[in-house]
């Protein structure tokens, strides 16, 4: 629809105002995950003429497209599912200008903030202080006597529960001073552009919105012939609770969840079973690393593991008998042995939670449970045609399940309905896990990058260096660690990044970031790095790339000053 006369004189000048009252980047530059404050000088001070400027400018970015006039609708974006990736959309949305409303059924903070990656971090925080004391031989070689440690169980879950608690509130207070609407109640897509809410027992409420976001997140998935009873048999989601520390606990999984429990646990004490249904530990890791971190997390502690066997039956602790495992093989199907344990965390993987959204209404089939998208997070038909002004993000869609892309894939959805196109670079989005010492990694694995070499036609390199050989590690008696990159000799492309050691997911920004930037190793070789510091455990990878002769520069050349 076209603007009037009159609209697109208002438009115009409200453009110019915007324009003049902010310092914007280049406009060929898409950046998507950095916020304003990091591309300006200063930002503006958010007004109401201010934010009817950009108002303006978004419908006259978006009249084009199609898009109906504002008053049409009652919102301009409307996000299903209040977690971290739709909290990040509805920010961004509010700071374009666009009238938002949030849809939450739960609570605020969604899985990341209430049964996942906040309240995790405060209990991994007092197994890596634990761990720390109850090390005779650390704290003697730091010249330090420590009494026998302990702990008290309930403080440690409180202290997990209150973190949570706090990082909700801000989040629920963050969006409530910006304007955006919290709406309560499970969201419903009930034709295009509409959405029906309400709790049970309560008249259902419908709005209009003239795109609408669904970041509905996901649940933690539980195979067949498992019986969950939430004490002796139990998901993430009841772990982090930590309403017992048990004696012996098998652990399903040994992705980046059962990880970072079996870290928790042993240092609280417990013995721990690890359950693979692959023929090795940490199968989603890049298998050098996971070789090493092995060595370091898994041999010296309390942990011992079955591979390529699948639990087939799990049964709960009750009437004094112990909580049963059959575990069959993994390839023939055929029973190895039943294990008797006291508990047994699932920790399998999740599942896309998008059941009750509606989306039979627009004529879209999930798959596997997943909601079909395109690379702009657009929502597919099942005619593999794009649902207008829909879109999916974060766990939902399956791309990358990890709460910051979540958010990173909001604040692109954003970036687009505001009318500047961009492109999410998943391969730039670091991962970590928070084990002590912590794994980290962005871009491919070793194998990974092979493939694609193997493929497209060029060569890979790889160089490494070790935590022993940076000062800063040392000084902290923390001499663990590996680091490696792979990366293209003929460009300088760097293609992955994988870090085991301390601080590991502090570390692997610098490298996602030359990743998202296009930086290549020839460029960002010379940057300077605070001596003495962990971070130059990557300007050690970054220096020893060799990178073929007469390779040019991906950026200009800096300027002495």
């Amino acid at each position: 629809m076209s603007l009037s006369a009159a609209s697109a004189a208002v438009a115009s000048s409200a453009a110019a105002a915007y324009r003049y009252d902010t310092i914007r980047p280049v406009s060929r530059l898409r950046f998507c995950g950095l916020r304003r404050e990091a591309l300006r000088l200063q930002s503006p001070r958010s007004t109401p003429q201010l934010v009817a400027a950009r108002r303006s400018v978004v419908y006259a970015a978006t009249a084009g497209n199609g898009a109906a006039a504002s008053s049409e609708f009652d919102y301009d974006l409307v996000i299903i599912g209040a977690g971290v990736g739709g909290h990040g959309a509805a920010l961004n949305a509010v700071e374009k200008g666009l009238k938002t409303a949030i849809i939450e059924g739960d609570v605020v903070g969604g899985t990341c903030v209430n049964r996942g990656c906040v309240p995790s971090k405060a209990l991994l925080a007092v197994s890596g202080r634990m761990r720390e004391l109850q090390d005779e031989h650390h704290m003697k070689s730091l010249g330090l006597q420590v009494s026998s440690p302990g702990y008290d169980r309930q403080a440690v879950a409180d202290h997990a529960n209150n973190l949570a608690s706090k990082i909700r509130s801000n989040l629920t207070n963050s969006m409530k001073a910006l304007g955006v609407d919290i709406l309560t109640g499970i969201g419903t897509i009930v034709g295009k552009q509409k959405v029906r809410y309400g709790k049970v027992g309560f008249p259902d409420n419908e709005i209009t919105a003239r795109n609408i976001i669904i970041a509905t997140g996901s649940v933690p998935f539980v195979p067949k012939g498992i019986e969950i009873d939430g004490k002796t048999v139990f998901t993430s989601d009841h772990a982090l609770k930590l309403e017992s520390v048990p004696e012996w606990i098998a652990i399903v999984g040994s992705g980046y969840i059962g990880l970072e429990f079996s870290d928790v646990y042993t240092a609280l004490g417990s013995e721990v079973t690890f359950v693979e249904a692959l023929d090795q530990l940490m199968p989603g890791f890049d298998p050098e690393i996971a070789k090493l971190a092995q060595r370091i997390l898994i041999n010296p502690r309390k942990i011992d593991y079955h591979t390529g066997v699948f639990a087939s039956k799990i049964t709960p602790a009750k009437d004094g008998n112990p909580v049963l495992i059959e575990l069959i093989d993994a390839k023939t199907k055929e029973h190895k042995e039943t294990l008797e344990v006291d508990a047994a965390l699932i920790a399998t993987g999740r599942a896309p939670f998008t059941k009750g959204l509606g989306l039979e209404n627009i004529n879209v089939v999930t798959q596997r449970g997943f909601v079909p998208v395109d690379e702009r997070m657009q929502v597919m038909d099942a005619t593999g045609n794009v649902v207008p002004n829909l879109y999916c993000i974060g766990d939902a869609n399956g791309k990358l399940m990890l709460a910051h892309a979540a958010s990173a894939q909001g604040i692109s959805v954003v970036e687009q309905i505001s009318g500047r196109d961009n492109i999410l670079n998943h391969l730039s989005i670091p991962a970590a896990c928070f084990t002590h010492p912590e794994i980290s990694m962005v871009g491919l694995t070793e194998p990974q990058a092979r493939e694609k070499a193997d493929k497209e036609g060029f060569e890979i390199s790889v160089v490494k260096t070790s935590f022993k050989a940076n000062t800063k590690a040392l000084a902290e008696n923390e001499g663990d660690g590996l680091a490696k990159m792979i990366y293209r000799p003929d460009t300088g492309e760097i293609l992955g990044v994988h870090i085991l050691g301390l601080h590991a997911a502090d570390l692997i920004h610098e490298a996602s970031n030359a990743i998202a930037l296009g930086t290549h190793v020839q460029d960002i070789k010379f940057a300077v790095h605070a001596h003495p510091t962990l971070s130059e455990v990557l300007d050690e990878l970054f220096k020893a790339a060799k990178v073929n002769t007469g390779v040019l520069h991906s950026i200009n050349e800096p300027v002495a000053v």
